[in-house]
């Protein structure tokens, strides 16, 4: 369910008064979105050294191979898209790389035989078998300064955060809402 902007305005007229803030000039260092910015930028940019620097992946590219990678079944270039919240301009130009480097194909859509969806290749499943694990080392080494329960703190409090803005968190709750 979409949030509408009288729900966000009343969310945020709540949290102002649970915490009222002093009246001073904004410090980036402490702002929330921008911390969470910068570090989803530099965990990206640490991520992309396995893919880019082996295999000339951009981040977009990785973005297309990574989504098809957990799927099951075909999708379509707007859900990757929405999916990574990369602008359908980036994903095209990625999709058309990877089409010509044989990491994905199109397939005809069942149901409107005027859309295609997109799926990996052989070549491209291969890849993304290949990638997906050193992906995780890296993302074990970047969480390496958390316990075990540290993490799963973080994770719930990001699943906190996520839900307050109605995310999808998982693949099967995209898929069963047709979401994306």
């Amino acid at each position: 369910m979409a949030r509408t902007s009288s729900d966000i305005a009343l969310k945020t007229r709540q949290a102002r008064e649970a915490s009222p803030r002093e009246k001073t000039r904004l410090d980036l260092f402490k702002f929330v979105p921008f911390r969470l910015n910068r570090l989803a930028a530099e965990v990206s940019a640490a991520l992309a050294v396995e893919y880019q620097e082996r295999h000339d992946l951009d981040i977009p590219a990785w973005r297309v191979i990574a989504t098809l990678g957990f799927r099951n079944d075909a999708c379509s270039a707007q859900y990757i898209s929405q999916c990574t919240r990369t602008h359908k301009s980036t994903i095209s130009r990625a999709v058309t790389t990877l089409l010509h480097e044989k990491l994905i194909e199109r397939v005809e859509n069942e149901a409107d035989r005027r859309e295609f969806r997109l799926q990996l290749t052989a070549k491209g499943r291969a890849l993304y078998e290949e990638l997906f694990p050193q992906l995780l080392r890296r993302e074990d080494e970047i969480l390496a300064c958390l316990s075990a329960q540290e993490r799963k703190l973080l994770s719930a409090l990001l699943g906190k955060i996520e839900d307050s803005l109605d995310l999808i968190q998982t693949s099967e709750e995209a898929d069963a809402k047709q979401a994306y």
